[in-house]
């Protein structure tokens, strides 16, 4: 088994005032040449948008777009004229193919929004643009991962990549097992949200995270209540 180690504070950081921002993978004016993609997953954006503010219209190509909020309320607009609001327990995926321009809002006067924005580079490119929201809590079940995205229509979400993304929430003092869904040329990456965890000799606090590859399976300890998030995804 390999790993790469991404420490919280050696992610890219940038602070708009409206967007403060931190980038596990080059991202904007954040470029590191070890730090481009891992595998198929090439942006992890950890987001604080401030009370009414946010991205205006802007596009994007030939990329599969995750969003999970973690507090306050998305507003989202884009080109297909869809316009929902998702919080926390909902997630929201496009597929960009041959272009879709969207925007992503908070209206709240006093909240802070908090999300993570995900990019996975697709299997197929130009392809139709699609956007969907899903509601994923009455998946959620505690101290095991639960499968929201998948490419074979067995998760709430589906994408056009060969990735599996898996939520949960987990006490202190677990010991979960997690297997690939495919043998070859898979990696998996995990992201605390919260919490503190084990992998190996490896231990690794909120914010932190791990890309795990060149292995079957492998095992995660919580040291403490814990919220992870785990993407499965090619190597390429």
């Amino acid at each position: 088994m390999k790993t790469i180690i991404d420490k919280a504070a050696s992610r890219g950081h940038a602070n708009y005032g409206w967007l403060d921002t931190y980038y596990t993978f080059s991202f904007a004016d954040y470029f590191n040449p070890e730090k481009i993609h891992f595998g198929a997953l090439r942006v992890l954006n950890d987001d604080t948008i401030a009370p009414q503010k946010g991205f205006g219209m802007h596009q994007h190509k030939n990329m599969e777009v995750i969003t999970i909020p973690l507090k306050g309320f998305v507003r989202h607009g884009d080109s297909m004229e869809n316009s929902d609001f998702i919080t926390r327990g909902d997630i929201q995926v496009m597929s960009t193919g041959t272009g879709i321009y969207h925007s992503e809002h908070n209206d709240s006067r006093t909240e802070p929004l908090e999300m993570l924005q995900i990019w996975v580079l697709p299997k197929k490119e130009n392809t139709e643009p699609a956007y969907q929201n899903y509601d994923i809590r009455n998946i959620l079940k505690k101290n095991q991962f639960s499968l929201i995205v998948s490419p074979d229509h067995d998760a709430p979400a589906s994408i056009l990549q060969d990735a599996w993304f898996s939520l949960g929430e987990f006490d202190a003092g677990k010991t979960i097992e997690y297997s690939m869904h495919k043998k070859n040329n898979m990696g998996a990456y995990l992201f605390i949200i919260e919490g503190k965890i084990k992998i190996g000799e490896t231990v690794l606090s909120r914010r932190d995270g791990i890309g795990i590859y060149d292995t079957k399976d492998f095992v995660i300890e919580t040291l403490e209540k814990s919220e992870l998030l785990l993407m499965e995804v090619p190597m390429l």
